[in-house]
């Protein structure tokens, strides 16, 4: 079973005493290629240091994470800007970025402002945007529809209804990131996948976060997306096999890896 994890990170500290064994066993069970999103300019060396280990196997994203904007944000996409000029060919993603309203609305503003600057890099760079969308769909839109272009994006971590699928295709043909929440007992996603299709669901883990089901609770690692895979099958009635072929298609052509 070929599989790729499109959104990990393991190179925050969580994986700091087992990251080794933890990229082992990914490969392992058959994860060939995990895309490593960026948070902050404090990931940026932890991250490019794990892509250097295994650059076959690790691709990376650059990024200012939505939680992160704070009021200096046009210092930090300067630095995130003079990456993508100096080591162009170093990231496939504009990501992960985007609007989350769930902790504070505090840099509500700024959070739009450092999201319609990040779309405008991605389309200039030619890259697609992983985006990071937490209680702020609407702000989202709101941005997309501001654009010059549409760029092609992901909306990793995916939790929303068919509504908001079809929302979102009035804009852009979108990609969706299923990872382990789908497998929750109170997850409304077996409702949603049939509406996104196959062959727009990108599968991740968001390691090491969120979990799939038996491992809930635990910390999140990259061969878990074989159990994302599994899940998904039982949806759409399918070999597994079949889930893993399609949607690791569906990754590097998104991606271009």
């Amino acid at each position: 079973m070929r599989l790729i994890d499109t959104h990990t990170h393991i190179y925050l500290p969580e994986f700091d005493t087992d990251r080794a064994e933890v990229t082992a066993r990914a490969i392992e069970s058959g994860v060939e290629k995990m895309i490593l999103p960026n948070v902050d300019l404090t990931t940026l060396e932890p991250m490019k240091n794990l892509r250097a280990s295994r650059p076959d196997s690790f691709f990376m994203a650059v990024g200012l994470h939505p939680t992160e904007v704070k009021s200096d944000w046009r210092e930090q996409l300067d630095v995130i800007e003079s990456e993508l000029r100096e080591n162009p060919s170093s990231f496939v993603a504009i990501g992960e970025v985007g609007i989350d309203l769930y902790w504070d609305k505090t840099f509500v503003a700024e959070q739009k402002e450092a999201l319609h600057a990040q779309f405008l890099m991605a389309l200039k760079h030619n890259l697609p945007v992983i985006i990071h969308c937490r209680k702020g769909l609407n702000e989202i839109i709101e941005v997309l529809q501001s654009l010059p272009l549409t760029p092609r994006c992901v909306f990793h971590s995916f939790g929303g209804d068919a509504t908001d699928v079809m929302r979102l295709r009035e804009i852009g043909d979108f990609y969706f990131g299923i990872n382990g929440i789908v497998t929750f007992k109170n997850s409304r996603l077996r409702e949603v996948l049939p509406v996104i299709g196959i062959e727009r669901i990108l599968l991740e883990t968001d390691a090491p976060y969120l979990a799939p089901v038996p491992f809930r609770g635990k910390r999140n690692e990259p061969s878990y997306v074989a159990k994302v895979a599994e899940y998904v099958a039982g949806v759409f009635n399918m070999p597994v096999d079949d889930v893993a072929e399609i949607t690791s298609a569906n990754a590097e052509r998104f991606f271009g890896i």
